[in-house]
């Protein structure tokens, strides 16, 4: 199962075959006042920033999610996507729980997007499956439905199919579909990696559709929040997770790791790439 992601410039394939795809997940104003700030000012410089500085640490997505009280996601977003589209030429993903933002952002897209998302509640099938359809892209949907998050591995499997068998009812491709298996902070859910892990295995053999999480999400509350993500990393890789939402700069050596422990990397191309520039970078830094 490929699915493919496009900028005008630049082709990103997300399959189990391939490396795993890294989505850059820094242009977000959550927890960021700063950014929140500047967007609310309609000042775009820190987000060509941030898609420049992601690129650089080994992005292949570059995620845009410009939601924030006092944002005008309709006008700010599609701007956004031109900026950042004009400063790099990685593939994107168009992040708004906003249908009228995400239809402005798309209309200025240039290439096939990821769309950050539908999920299994009523109202977002319909909502956003028919956008989905019309612009023609990939899309990401989350295993949340009108019941919340599931805590156990047969609920997210069972959302899964229903958003794949919806979204194909729709005349969208199952290649279009990459599903968010959704992880609880471990801390709060003790069972939650174990859940995940299960259920990450299960709708790779069922249905075969790329998934992604956020990579953070697990270590919430929790000292050395970097060694858990490295860990989890690995963990969700191995499990078949195909493409990650996260922090290129905080966790791509991981994910090279297990990409070339998993025979995905000939001749330890990238992962020996990755460490001289991280030598050359700490070089520079003495």
């Amino acid at each position: 199962m490929e699915t493919k992601v496009t900028s005008d410039k630049k082709e990103v394939i997300i399959s189990i075959d391939r490396p795993t795809v890294i989505i850059g997940e820094r242009i977000n104003p959550t927890g960021r006042k700063k950014l929140t700030e500047v967007l609310k000012a309609g000042d775009l410089e820190m987000v060509r920033k941030e898609a420049l500085i992601q690129v650089e640490a080994g992005a292949d997505i570059i995620d845009c999610n410009v939601n924030a009280p006092g944002v005008n996601d309709v006008e700010i977003l599609p701007k956004a996507i031109k900026v950042i589209q004009e400063a790099v030429d990685a593939p994107m993903c168009l992040d708004s729980p906003n249908k009228d933002a995400l239809e402005a952002a798309l209309k200025v897209y240039k290439g096939k997007p990821l769309v950050n998302s539908v999920s299994g509640e009523e109202a977002s099938l319909k909502r956003m499956l028919p956008l989905v359809k019309e612009y023609d892209c990939a899309v990401i949907g989350l295993v949340q439905d009108d019941e919340g998050i599931p805590k156990n591995a047969e609920r997210r499997v069972a959302i899964a199919h229903k958003i794949v068998e919806r979204a194909e009812k729709a005349g969208i491709k199952r290649e279009n579909i990459v599903i968010d298996v959704l992880t609880f902070a471990i801390g709060a859910e003790p069972k939650s990696g174990l859940d995940v892990l299960e259920a990450i295995r299960r709708i790779r053999e069922e249905l075969g559709v790329n998934m992604t999480m956020g990579a953070s999400n697990i270590s919430f509350g929790m000292p050395d929040r970097p060694i858990i993500n490295n860990a989890w990393a690995a963990a969700v890789i191995v499990a078949g997770a195909t493409a990650l939402i996260t922090d290129a700069a905080k966790i791509r050596p991981a994910i090279l790791a297990t990409d070339l422990i998993l025979g995905r990397d000939r001749f330890a191309r990238r992962f020996i790439e990755d460490h001289r520039k991280r030598e050359q970078a700490a070089q520079q830094t003495k």
